[in-house]
This record gives C-alpha cells, sequence and structure tokens, in this order.
C-alpha cells in the first residue's frame, strides 16, 4: 500500500500508479529519482482520504446474504458447492419466468446482493473492496449508493431482456449476449461493472483537470480491465451473464456523464437532491428483500430427525410433493425452453401420486391439463409458419397466466394445509409466485 496516499501497488510494481511515490521497500538506483509530482500527491490526499463506510456496508450486507443462504441450505454442503436453485430463487435471484408470471419485480433488485457459493462471493466482494473506495471517495456516498443499485438493476434487466435464443443474424454477438435457458441469475458483477464504467469514463470526462497519477489510473487505463474481463465472459459465454455485465458497464457509464464528483477543497455537504434518491435507493432495496421475505418457501430446507422414522403420511406427502415439483419444473421446460421430452413422466408421476386430501387431489387434477396444453402448444410451433406465430405467441401468454393462478392456488396450500406435514426434508420444490 502506498505510504503517501494509501492506494493500492501491485504486486511487483516500482511506484504507486496513482500518485507516483516510489513503492515501500524499494531502495532501486534507478528508480531513486523517480519522486511524487506534487499536485498529483495533493489531489490523491485530498480524495483519498475521504471515508469510504458504504463500501464496507455492502460487504457486510453481501456477507450476511450468502451466510444466511448457506444455512438455509442446511448447512450439509461443502462451502464451495454451488447453491440449488430453490435456495437462490428463495433469496431472490433473477428468473424471467418469475417477474414475468408472478410480477415478482424485485427480483430486479435482489439479485445483485446473492451469491451462487463462496467463490463468486469472493471474486466479487474483492473487486468490490478494490473499486467501491475509489467510486465512493470520489462521488460521495450519497451518489455511490445510487450508482450501485441503478447499475445493479440495469444489468438485471439487461439479463433479463436477453433470455431465449437470439436471431442468426447476430451471430457470435448473439451468442456472447444471450442464454437460452432461463436459469437463476445472480451476483454482483453488474453493479461492479456499473462501478468499472464510472471510473472509465470519470478518467476521460475530467482528465483536463486530473493530476497524471489519476489519468493513468483511470479513464483510458481502466480499459485492459474491461478487456480482459469481456474476453474472460467470452471464454464463460455458457454460464456467465455478458449482458447484465454490459448492462452494468453501460448504465455506470451513462451515469458518470452526467454526474460531476466531489473536487479536492470542496465541502463534503449532501446536496439534499442526492440524499433523497441515496435514501430512495436503500428504501427499494430494503421493500424488495422484504418481499423476498414474504414470498419464502417454508420450510425450505428443515432438517429431518434421521433418530425417527417418517410417519406413514410424511412418506405420502413427500411422494405427492415430488410428483407436483417435477410437473411444474416439466411445465416451465416447455414453455421456457421448448422441451417437451419428459411431458409423459410428469403426467404419469402425477398419475401415481398419492392422494392426500380433496384440495389437494384437485390442484393435482388441475395440473394434468396444462402439461397436455404445454405439450400441444410445443408441437404446434414446430410445425407453425411465420403467420401463425402470432396466435402462437398469445395461446403461451394465456397458458402462462392459466399456469401463474394454478401456482398462486398450489403455494397457498402449500402454507396451510402442507404445513401440516412434518419431517420433511423439502416441501415445496419453488418459491411462491
Amino acid at each position: 500500500m502506498c505510504r503517501n496516499c494509501r492506494a493500492i501497488i501491485g504486486a511487483g510494481e516500482d511506484h504507486c500508479a496513482v500518485c507516483g511515490a516510489v513503492a515501500q521497500g524499494n531502495n532501486s538506483p534507478e528508480i531513486a529519482h523517480h519522486a511524487a509530482d506534487r499536485e498529483t500527491l495533493r489531489f490523491a490526499r485530498a480524495i483519498l482520504g475521504r471515508p469510504y463506510k458504504f463500501t464496507i456496508i455492502l460487504l457486510i450486507a453481501n456477507f450476511l446474504i450468502f451466510l444466511l443462504m448457506w444455512q438455509s441450505s442446511g448447512l450439509h454442503s461443502h462451502i464451495v458447492d454451488v447453491f440449488s436453485p430453490q435456495v437462490l430463487l428463495a433469496y431472490g435471484a433473477k428468473q424471467n419466468f418469475l417477474i414475468r408470471v408472478s410480477h415478482q419485480w424485485w427480483r430486479f433488485v435482489t439479485p445483485m446482493f446473492v451469491h451462487v457459493n463462496i467463490l463468486h462471493l469472493m471474486v466479487n466482494m474483492y473487486s468490490l473492496w478494490v473499486v467501491g473506495p475509489y467510486v465512493e471517495k470520489l462521488y460521495g456516498s450519497a451518489k455511490f449508493v445510487v450508482f450501485w443499485v441503478l447499475t445493479g438493476i440495469a444489468a438485471v434487466f439487461a439479463s433479463y431482456l436477453t433470455v431465449g435464443t437470439p436471431s442468426p443474424r447476430l451471430g457470435p454477438l448473439g451468442k456472447f449476449l444471450f442464454r437460452p435457458e432461463d436459469v437463476p441469475s445472480a451476483g454482483a458483477s453488474g453493479a461492479l461493472f456499473g462501478l468499472v464504467g464510472v471510473l472509465f469514463i470519470f478518467g476521460i470526462k475530467f482528465r483536463h483537470e486530473l493530476p497524471e497519477g489519476f489519468k493513468r489510473a483511470f479513464g483510458t487505463g481502466m480499459l485492459p480491465i474491461i478487456l480482459i474481463n469481456l474476453f474472460i465472459g467470452y471464454l464463460g459465454r455458457g454460464f456467465i451473464d455478458n449482458a447484465a455485465h454490459l448492462g452494468g458497464l453501460v448504465s455506470g457509464a451513462a451515469l458518470a456523464l452526467v454526474v460531476g464528483y466531489r473536487r479536492p477543497g470542496a465541502k463534503a455537504g449532501m446536496a439534499f437532491f442526492w440524499y433523497v434518491l441515496q435514501v430512495a435507493a436503500i428504501a427499494l432495496v430494503a421493500i424488495s428483500f422484504f418481499k423476498v421475505v414474504q414470498h419464502f418457501p417454508h420450510p425450505l430446507a428443515a432438517p429431518v430427525n434421521q433418530a425417527e422414522p417418517l410417519r406413514e403420511e410424511n412418506v405420502e406427502f413427500l411422494n405427492f410433493a415430488q410428483a407436483m415439483n417435477k410437473a411444474q419444473e416439466v411445465f416451465y421446460s416447455v414453455v421456457a425452453r421448448k422441451d417437451a421430452s419428459e411431458i409423459d413422466g410428469a403426467l404419469k408421476a402425477l398419475e401415481s401420486a398419492p392422494s392426500l386430501n380433496a384440495n389437494a387431489d384437485e390442484l393435482r387434477e388441475s395440473l394434468k391439463p396444462l402439461l397436455i396444453k404445454a405439450k400441444k402448444l410445443n408441437d404446434d410451433r414446430a410445425a407453425a409458419d411465420e403467420r401463425a406465430g402470432k396466435e402462437l405467441r398469445q395461446r403461451e401468454h394465456e397458458l402462462i397466466k392459466e399456469f401463474g393462478a394454478w401456482s398462486q392456488k398450489y403455494n397457498e396450500w402449500l402454507k396451510t394445509e402442507g404445513k401440516n406435514y412434518a419431517g420433511l426434508q423439502e416441501v415445496s420444490g419453488s418459491p411462491s409466485p
């Protein structure tokens, strides 16, 4: 770490990239003459001496949510394992199906605090620790919070728009941006790319007033970081959400184009406008996680008492719930992925599922025609021409609405009558829509 400006010095670096000071412990005669230029040093001390409390708050919040997710997974999985889709969705991961059908709008906000495993969390939190303080010190805590939330939402929205099969006309770009399967998506990387976009435009926009050290660190100095990460995204395009990264990067750059920063010597007072936006951004995050709590499936992963055998009614309920969850997954696969290969198996599983009570039987029977309609829709799509596309889209929209209404009834049954069945490891395979 630099003795003068407290910026991080990379391994093997001879001097600080921000203020130009010689690295501590480096007495090489070749660089002994390289002294920090006074203007850069003054600027660095004025900027980097500012607090960065909200960067720390975000770090704590992300770690706290990860620990809650690990606890909900039963604490039985290895810490480097990827969380199950049930856990990810329960804590607010993005899935187009739940946003579109069940109108779970908060999934545009919560994914930036959700991570799939400890490695994912550590990489993103290290990046936040490196990049976040610079943005917060340059722009102040209020603008930093607004940047984080807005770019995070923009990243999720970009991901939402790019789920599906890309047009052949897009070629490699389509494969880079689009994800054919509507799998749960989460992570802070979109918001982090937003902060990188802010620093990139900051260095270009204010290049005439920045000292040399800051010109090297920001602006075009951010290009290698951006290009390397996009290249990594291209290599991992099968599982990395590149659209979210680009959405965050572009939105961060756009915000930096119109927002000024706190210049050295400026008062620390917060403009009322940005204070209001900061409070609104924090409130939006709080309300979104309140909605997560409201729709949290109970129990998500209740421990099983191995000392006592499951009662017969528990076994029956477990078989019933597994058949219902499988049927819902197959329905989703047909609508979102156009894969109807498991329809017949799901229908047979529903037929053989045990009878619990009249309401459960009604729910099971009403799910069968939805699966049959989904299969018929998939067959018609395969044989249809372009003129039939509008009609098929209308049928799909109506079928999704019908399934959404059924899902609400089923989840209400799980929360009421389903709670009477104890001793199960999992009651519901998906969060309440």
